[in-house]
């Protein structure tokens, strides 16, 4: 008897981490681009992309879909996604490639019955397969920005890492729209954000794993590796690595529940340009791992962009000579006194095109009206050079320099 409660006790223990290995691939802009698509497709389609993905920041009746009135979901866009991980519903176990996303709070993936042309690219998920599936019979729609994402809502027992979380509420998506879904790389969406994002659709994952006792913690973190591999990095619920990082923990307390949203001191450009000082509460920051790019108020952006020589496309990028990033300013981002720095081959973005090596900078303008002042999205761009930290239990984020790194 003894032996077995060690063991138990043992097995307890190595559940309370669970770790998820995350791969990077490209993104649906970058294979766009590949395939000379790009141009066409952003003509057509004009995503507005951070004012659907953000709608919690505008007038609550402006930026939803409602569905029958049974169910709202918050808009959000996925174009730009780049790093994924592994799940699986149901049994026997189906396996899905998903976004892990801070940027939302629902979990979604293709279903059998699905008949766009997106979803014959996709796995989708079998309800009549499976011996754990519940119907749930309400219904969800989400607004991209290339059409609706309609499905219904179920539940089923869904695996992640090594725990097994029960009765999990999740949407099957029975119509995926446009072209940009036919290209990505992933099934659906595992969002990550507070449960008021997804108050019409039932407990987030996250909140299943903390309320069934799988977790130590109420805490997540993302280790992103952007350093051309496929190896994208680690999700870890439950607590930290610290083998990833090197100490301190700079904690900043969620200012409002929803997105990861944080205050930001400052934005400084090497000296010589700096932004949200003027503003006694300075800028709000959302930290987003479903975003590429780094995103902030037009005004201030065009400036940063000028000031690093950065030159527009006629699609919205902007373009970098290569020769030059080893010479670009230093951009660094004051979040509660400590500076978070960046060079300039931290914030280019590097591709090939036709065998030719191309430099965009990791930067994007976007407008979100908020009353807390401008908004500042980081995204991957950032979050690849610095270890992040979520934490439930004391609504904060934490930011960590990466161990090896200074």
């Amino acid at each position: 008897m003894k032996t077995t409660l060690i063991l138990l006790g043992f097995l307890g223990f190595v559940q309370s981490l669970v770790r998820v290995p995350l791969s990077r691939l490209p993104s649906v802009r970058s294979r766009l681009r590949a395939a000379e698509q790009l141009d066409e497709f952003l003509r057509e389609h004009q995503p507005d992309v951070f004012s659907r993905r953000y709608a919690q920041c505008y007038p609550p009746a402006q930026h939803y879909l409602s569905t029958g009135g049974k169910a709202r979901e918050r808009l959000y866009n996925f174009m730009d996604a780049q790093f994924f991980g592994q799940i699986s519903l149901g049994k026997p176990e189906q396996n899905f490639t998903v976004v892990f996303d801070t940027g939302s709070s629902d979990l979604w993936v293709p279903s059998s019955y699905c008949v766009s042309q997106a979803c014959a690219m996709h796995h989708k998920f079998k309800a009549f397969e499976s011996s754990t599936y519940t119907h749930d019979g309400r219904v969800f729609g989400i607004h991209y920005g290339s059409g609706h994402l309609l499905g219904v809502m179920a539940r089923e027992e869904l695996k992640v890492g090594s725990v097994r979380v029960q009765n999990q509420v999740f949407g099957e998506a029975v119509y995926e729209p446009g072209f940009s879904f036919v290209l990505a790389q992933f099934d659906g969406v595992l969002g990550l954000g507070f449960p008021q994002l997804a108050e019409e659709l039932g407990s987030p994952v996250f909140d299943s794993m903390v309320a069934q006792g799988m977790l130590d913690e109420p805490v997540f973190s993302f280790y992103l590796k952007n350093n051309g591999s496929e190896f994208g990095g680690e999700l870890l619920f439950g607590g930290v690595d610290e083998t990833r990082f090197v100490s301190p923990i700079i904690w900043v307390p969620v200012t409002q529940k929803g997105y990861w949203q944080i205050r930001l001191d400052a934005v400084k450009v090497q000296g010589a340009l700096s932004f949200c000082y003027r503003s006694p509460q300075g800028c709000q920051a959302i930290v987003d791992t479903g975003t590429s790019l780094i995103g902030g108020p037009a005004r201030d952006v065009l400036l940063l962009q000028q000031f690093i020589g950065a030159t527009p496309t006629a699609v919205g990028e902007y373009l970098l000579d290569c020769v030059r990033i080893s010479s670009l300013p230093v951009v660094s981002f004051l979040i509660n006194n400590v500076e978070f720095s960046l060079t300039g081959e931290q914030y280019v973005r590097r591709e090939m095109l036709n065998n030719k090596e191309i430099c965009f900078s990791g930067f994007q303008s976007i407008d979100i009206p908020s009353p807390a002042g401008p908004v500042w999205i980081l995204g991957d761009v950032f979050l690849s050079q610095f270890y992040s930290i979520y934490d439930r239990g004391h609504n904060r984020v934490g930011l960590a320099h990466l161990a090896g790194k200074s």
